[in-house]
Formats: C-alpha cells, sequence, structure tokens
C-alpha cells in the first residue's frame, strides 16, 4: 500500500491550517462590523411597556434607527398612532426593519417596494424618510384605515403574496409605535455604544433631526403651541433657542424646549418623549451621550440602561425639566 509522503502530509496540514486562520478572520471580521453597525449582534436596544410586569421588544440599533425614522415621517403629517403601528410591523415583516437592498424580484428598502411598480427610484426607496412617506400616502387613501384589522390595512396598501404574515408583528409594533410617539415614557433604552462610532457632535444630531422631522423641529414652538390650543391634530414644534441656537453652553448639547399653550401640555409632553425616544433610538449612529427630558435621564454605555430621575431639585426641578429634551454628545 502506497503511503503519502511526509512533503504532502505537511502541505495538507498547511492548507488545512491556513483555510481555518481565514474562516476565523472572517468571522471576527463580521462580528465585528456587526458591533459597529447594530446587525446581528446583541441587540442593543429595548422597549417596554408602559405597564408594570408588561412585554418586552429587543431590537438592534439599526433597527431602532428605522423604527425612529418611520414614526417621525408618520407624526409629522399629523397622522395618528395606529397609523404608525401599521406601518412598523409592515415594515418588520417587509425588511425586519433594516434598510434592505434586495428583495423579491426588484423589491428594495424598509418596505420591499419596487421601482417597476411606481414606488420611486431605487435611490428613493432606499431613504427611509421616503418610502415611509409613500406608505402613509397610500394608507391614508385606505377608507376606514384605524377601524380595520391591521393585516387587512397592511395588505391594502402592500399586496403581498402572505397578507396574515403582518398579524405576528402587530404586538412589537404596537410596543415600539407607544414609545416612539411619545405615548408611553421612558420606555425605550440603548446602550448606545459610544465608543463604537467616531466623533458626531450637536450639528450631526440637529441635521438628522431635520431629516427625520422636517426644518420645523429647529424653529420656534411660541405662536405652534398656542394654535395647538384650538387644533389638536396640530404638531407643535420645539424651539431651536434663541435665534436658532440649540447648542447648550457647553457647546456639546442640543436643546430643545417643549413649551405647553393652554390645554396643551398633554399633546406637547407626548411630543418631547417622542424626542427624546429618537434621540436614544440614534445614539449609537450620532454617538449620543446622555438625553435628559421631565426630569428623566438616560446615558450610553451601560447594558440595560435606564431612564434614571434627575437630581432637579425635587418636584419643582421635574417641571421645569418638562420644558425642555436635552441631547448631549459624547466627547
Amino acid at each position: 500500500m502506497l503511503q503519502p509522503s511526509p512533503t504532502r502530509k505537511r502541505h495538507g496540514r498547511l492548507l488545512r491550517s491556513g483555510a481555518a486562520c481565514l474562516v476565523l478572520l472572517a468571522v471576527a471580521g463580521y462580528l465585528a462590523v456587526q458591533y459597529v453597525t447594530g446587525g446581528a449582534g446583541s441587540p442593543g436596544c429595548k422597549v417596554v411597556s408602559g405597564q408594570d410586569g408588561g412585554a418586552v421588544y429587543e431590537f438592534t440599533p439599526e433597527q431602532a434607527v428605522n423604527a425612529a425614522a418611520i414614526t417621525a415621517a408618520g407624526t409629522a403629517r399629523g397622522l395618528p398612532e395606529r397609523a404608525v403601528t401599521i406601518a412598523l410591523a409592515t415594515a418588520l415583516q417587509e425588511s425586519s426593519l433594516r434598510n434592505i437592498e434586495h428583495g423579491d424580484r426588484d423589491s428594495l428598502g424598509l418596505f420591499q417596494q419596487r421601482p417597476s411598480q411606481g414606488w420611486g427610484t431605487p435611490e428613493r426607496i432606499m431613504d427611509p424618510a421616503y418610502s415611509a412617506g409613500m406608505f402613509y400616502e397610500h394608507l391614508v387613501e385606505v377608507p376606514g384605515y384605524t377601524r380595520l384589522p391591521l393585516t387587512v390595512a397592511a395588505q391594502r396598501v402592500q399586496r403581498s403574496g402572505f397578507p396574515q404574515a403582518y398579524a405576528k408583528h402587530e404586538p412589537d409594533a404596537t410596543l415600539l409605535a407607544a414609545a416612539l410617539t411619545g405615548r408611553s415614557a421612558a420606555t425605550l433604552t440603548c446602550e448606545g455604544r459610544p465608543e463604537a462610532a467616531r466623533a458626531q457632535g450637536p450639528d450631526a444630531v440637529r441635521a438628522a433631526l431635520v431629516r427625520d422631522f422636517g426644518q420645523d423641529v429647529l424653529r420656534s414652538a411660541g405662536s405652534a403651541a398656542d394654535d395647538a390650543a384650538t387644533a389638536p391634530t396640530a404638531s407643535p414644534s420645539p424651539t431651536a433657542g434663541p435665534a436658532g441656537d440649540a447648542s447648550g453652553s457647553d457647546g456639546r448639547t442640543v436643546t430643545l424646549p417643549v413649551t405647553a399653550g393652554p390645554g396643551a401640555r398633554e399633546h406637547l409632553e407626548r411630543r418631547g418623549w417622542q424626542l427624546a425616544h429618537w434621540a436614544v433610538a440614534n445614539a449609537s449612529q450620532l454617538r449620543v451621550e446622555r438625553v435628559s427630558y421631565a426630569g428623566r435621564e438616560w446615558t450610553a454605555g451601560h447594558t440595560g440602561s435606564k431612564w434614571h430621575p434627575t437630581d432637579a431639585g425635587g418636584t419643582r426641578g421635574a417641571e421645569r425639566a418638562a420644558g425642555s429634551v436635552r441631547i448631549t454628545s459624547a466627547r
């Protein structure tokens, strides 16, 4: 019987060792990318029910950014929370809240919209604000969509081959919508991972706010708050401070005052929590270190981080803190 030569044995071992090293390097590189981008690693973000012992949904920073953008697109149009819930459940089914560049045939993006079916160019569909806006434009054309079962409302827009698949996402979408529209206070947290992203600063925070909410988010809310008293469906915007300067005195903080007019406090507090939760959802991408609102504060970099009461001088201090959302960037 012929025996393999020592040279061939060594050559085989070298090939196997080299292949194993390449696999290890590929795995390490993949994990590093996922850690930075908030991909398929540790969830990193969590939303809980506003009721004790309620439901919990864990998701990634990438999904958090997209969920916040979808929600902002809906509230900027003055749409009800139910519309946001339908949109989030649809995106959870279609893309797992990831802005993917592939799909069935020419489907793209968060909602798997098809350029060939008139949803827009590939470039526009890959813009979360645009794709969410297109979804809402079609949704509001569905008669009585807020009273329809979620699967029916979503299917009227998407025309999916598996319409019942949207149903399993309704509980998670409901939790997300309650937090990201601001109805459920201090219920969304993320680790933040400030060390995993390059420094951004307050200019990047302001640009992202405008990207998701529009220019009004950085304008004075004085007249808008008064208008809200007579028009409950209006969406009053926080101010950018004197002369449009939304930076704090430390140069790292964007301050968004949320001032209530007569009869508008509940509406504006909800708006404040929407902005605060939006900042937390974008913390990894924008390198946000701290967010405070209504006497509560969230700090990045802690596993299972929660909203904690601030040392704001008791009840009166908490009332003062409720007047503005403060978003502080990491150094």
